[in-house]
């Protein structure tokens, strides 16, 4: 399983969060396809832009609450002051696409930024 952990700017478009997806897809030498679902913080749950992407693609949204995005953090790769002073997670895009996943995951790509968007993608690993 595949998930796009996405953060964005107030009011920013579905086409600008595509294009952060788009971007991190391409980076992971992936198609758009192989995205299982998308996911965001509660802070974004109302995100116009990433609701209607959800639809557009027809994918599944998952809303990472708090608690899970602090459980993810050591995880993360990158650090942003606003994410951190926002959400308490050094990553956003990162933490909800590793949370997303439900399980043990790995990073396949950290926090790109597009046009006021971010998207990091983390990928389901089995325990041996």
């Amino acid at each position: 399983m595949i998930v796009a952990g996405l953060g964005c700017r107030r009011g920013t478009s579905a086409d600008d969060v595509e294009a952060a997806l788009i971007l991190a897809c391409s980076k992971a030498g992936i198609d758009l396809s192989s995205i299982d679902a998308l996911a965001t913080g509660t802070i974004k749950e109302d995100e116009p832009g990433i609701l209607r992407l959800a639809t557009r693609l027809n994918l599944p949204l998952h809303i990472v609450r708090d608690d899970e995005l602090r459980e993810a953090a050591p995880l993360t790769q990158t650090v942003s002051r606003h994410s951190l002073a926002k959400t308490s997670s050094p990553s956003l895009s990162e933490a909800t696409a590793l949370a997303g996943v439900g399980g043990p995951a790995t990073l396949l790509v950290a926090r790109v930024i597009a046009a006021g968007a971010t998207c990091a993608l983390a990928r389901s690993r089995t325990v041996p």
